[in-house]
């Protein structure tokens, strides 16, 4: 789940205010912290390896270089060079941390898979001030395994995935209805609000109308300070985004008080992420505790979902061999469900084994999730390289998905690659799109069924054209044109 800072930590870009502010936070953290870290390059012991790499210039290490490249067409450049020059893992000094790097899938793996002891989820200061202290992307130990466990269990519940299913679908086929064949139809944009308005049923069984809209509304002024100057003064767009925070968290209080009130949900079938939670009687739950976390759920969520459909539906406008083949698979369950009279079900979906494959090369190739950032807590030595205490370790994605030496043609959309292959996020150390470890994402499954019904009724009822649109990977992965398509109408 700590998967999402990456992206929000990538938001800084190189405009005069923000290099400021990596020099500022550079500055800082070499001042006060650095002081009394230890360099990796020496040990006494002739077993550990020694890493290799650049600190970079003084105080801001090697972080504008690392923007740098994120605005080109290579943004895989960084890493390629200094892999060539130092090896798969190496030392830098990147948004005023000394870091590990680790491009090597094994290493990235057990890192992930690291406890509290080892690792935490490292972040900046503005957003570790709008999350709180009580965030289940913070918090560690007990509290973080109770929560986790009992949102990944609910995110894995047929009802659950049954509810989603019949909204998600909803949603759609209003959206749909909408669609004119004179005028583009921004996909980026679609996708953004049907998967906002899911999530928010999903997480506190909030329906279309006037509350979901102020959730809208206030939620982007929320995530607008996730990456902002760490200066809470009236005026100061942290100070604004804490505001924003402070109207979600009353809208959510007063949604649990109505369900206390109400008894809750009566049914499995309509139950929510915040009914699971308040269902559960450990005096660590509280609702404040409750309400800070639906809202702090929504960072990973809001994203994600959109972009993979986005991704989904470029790559299948430039690759037509497989465009033709998932529209034929899917085309033969309408039919297969129509013969039979049977509405289509969460598990029909899933059930296309060459859409799941689209869906796991759009992960793979698109990396909406470039990498997690976690911070040693301890001296760590893996597969003999010494991660000393106080140290970030940056494990890159990327890096790995694009490896030739994983997949062959790594640069190219290939579904058929995972025609014989374990497509399970958790058990393929070369594909960790949703992180892994106690910290993977519990909304991966769901991530799926969104988008397999969104490719569903999208090439079942229309045909269509692409505008010529780019692929921006800095700050954070996304469409230049917000993804404008031509659509007609099947008959």
């Amino acid at each position: 789940m700590d998967s999402i800072f990456t992206s929000f930590l990538l938001s800084i870009t190189t405009t005069t205010t923000t290099v400021f502010y990596a020099i500022v936070v550079a500055f800082v953290s070499f001042v006060f912290i650095n002081k009394r870290r230890r360099s990796p390059c020496k040990s006494s012991s002739p077993s550990k390896r020694i890493l290799l790499g650049s600190m970079g210039w003084p105080f801001i290490g090697e972080t504008l270089d690392f923007i740098a490249c994120g605005y080109t067409d290579r943004p895989q450049s960084f890493m390629d060079k200094r892999c060539l020059l130092y090896g798969k893992v190496f030392k830098s000094h990147l948004f005023g941390s000394p870091t590990i790097v680790s491009t090597d899938a094994e290493v990235s793996k057990i890192i992930l898979q690291s406890d509290a002891n080892s690792f935490v989820p490292s972040y900046p200061k503005s957003l570790t001030e709008l999350m709180g202290e009580s965030s289940i992307l913070r918090i560690n130990g007990s509290l973080h395994r109770r929560i986790h466990g009992l949102i990944g269990s609910f995110f894995k519940s047929p009802y659950l995935k049954a509810q989603v299913t019949c909204n998600m679908r909803k949603l759609l086929l209003q959206s749909m209805d909408t669609w004119k064949e004179d005028r583009p139809i921004y996909i980026q944009d679609e996708t953004k609000n049907i998967a906002f308005q899911v999530l928010a049923k999903a997480l506190i069984g909030l329906d279309p109308g006037e509350e979901m809209e102020f959730l809208k509304i206030q939620f982007q002024k929320f995530i607008a300070g996730l990456m902002s100057l760490p200066i809470k003064l009236p005026g100061t767009q942290l100070h604004r985004s804490l505001e924003a925070k402070k109207k979600m968290v009353k809208l959510v209080l007063q949604i649990i008080q109505d369900k206390k009130i109400n008894g809750g949900s009566l049914s499995q079938n309509t139950m929510d992420v915040a009914d699971v939670l308040l269902n559960n009687k450990s005096e660590k739950l509280t609702d404040e505790l409750i309400s800070d976390n639906m809202i702090d759920l929504m960072i990973p969520g809001e994203d994600s979902v959109p972009l993979l459909i986005t991704l989904a539906i470029k790559y299948l406008f430039d690759c037509p061999k497989a465009l033709h083949q998932l529209k034929e698979e899917n085309l033969e369950l309408k039919r297969r469900k129509k013969d039979l009279g049977d509405p289509l079900c969460w598990d029909d979906y899933l059930s296309l084994p060459f859409t799941q494959n689209v869906i796991t090369e759009t992960l793979r190739l698109g990396n909406i999730i470039m990498g997690v950032i976690r911070k040693a807590m301890k001296d760590v030595e893996i597969k003999g390289y010494l991660i000393p205490k106080g140290w970030c370790v940056l494990t890159h994605f990327r890096s790995v998905h694009l490896d030739d030496n994983h997949h062959e043609s790594p640069l190219q959309f290939n579904p058929w690659r995972w025609q014989d292959r374990d497509m399970s996020s958790g058990s393929n150390t070369c594909f960790t799109p949703f992180g892994g470890g106690l910290r993977l994402c519990p909304g991966h499954d769901l991530s799926r069924l969104e988008a397999s019904i969104f490719l569903h009724h999208f090439v079942t009822q229309f045909r269509w054209v692409a505008e010529d649109d780019t692929i921006i990977n800095f700050p954070t992965v996304r469409m230049k044109n917000r993804m404008p398509i031509w659509v007609k109408r099947e008959n």
